[in-house]
């Protein structure tokens, strides 16, 4: 009997991560990149009868606030930024694919200010770098996302009791998906982390079945 398998993607993870290692000139080149590489964990199974299930992403829809930017002194129009025009496409282009399952939470009203990377920050502080160095590219928009990890547990316990799926595959980078992890396990589903080569912490070990990444630390095919 074919087992199902189920590859759920933390957005803003996947987003921030992959584009590190990749360099994507259009949101559906990227969007092409994304549903072929989480095929690739449907065929890593090369010993298993496995087909998917369904990719679930999560994420928020770009922010079209004002945004005052410390360094420039003005208030930047997010709506009328390449990455807002990169993001809604993206999305768009998202909701066209087969067996893709769009989970949308929403974003602080409140959160929302552009901070010094802590690297920046950092190199301030001891004094490797003076104020006058400072350039618009050592600022990042931080924004706090809602509902999204709430949407991610509500999905993992429905293939969990449902038994919809054989095994799990989370794209994601830091420990909360844990509860939904162990929930999974419990129910007898095989749970794996794909950290697209992030560094986790040690103990995460205990709470997965295994540890995968379907690419290389070079951005190319790692199977």
């Amino acid at each position: 009997m074919e087992k199902k398998i189920a590859i759920l993607v933390d957005g803003s993870f996947y987003q921030k991560r992959i584009h590190a290692l990749k360099d994507f000139k259009t949101p559906k080149e990227s969007v092409d990149f994304f549903i072929q590489y989480c095929k690739r964990h449907v065929r890593a199974e090369r010993f298993n009868s496995f087909s998917l299930y369904r990719i679930f992403y999560y994420d928020c829809p770009p922010s079209d606030k004002e945004v005052y930017h410390p360094l420039l002194k003005t208030a930047i129009k997010l709506k009328n930024t390449e990455q807002y025009k990169w993001m809604t496409e993206f999305i768009k282009e998202l909701t066209t694919r087969r067996k893709v399952a769009l989970r949308l939470g929403r974003l602080s009203d409140n959160a929302v200010a552009y901070n010094l990377r802590p690297d920046v920050t950092k190199k301030l502080l001891n004094g490797k770098l003076n104020i006058e160095d400072i350039k618009e590219r050592d600022f990042y928009l931080s924004i706090a996302q809602k509902g999204v990890d709430m949407k991610l547990g509500v999905d993992v316990s429905s293939l969990a009791y449902k038994k919809q799926v054989d095994k799990i595959v989370l794209i994601a980078g830091d420990s909360d998906f844990v509860p939904a992890a162990k929930l999974a396990r419990r129910e007898g589903i095989d749970f794996i982390l794909d950290p697209l080569w992030n560094p986790i912490n040690a103990d995460l070990h205990e709470h997965i079945d295994g540890l995968k990444s379907c690419i290389n630390k070079n951005g190319e095919k790692g199977l």
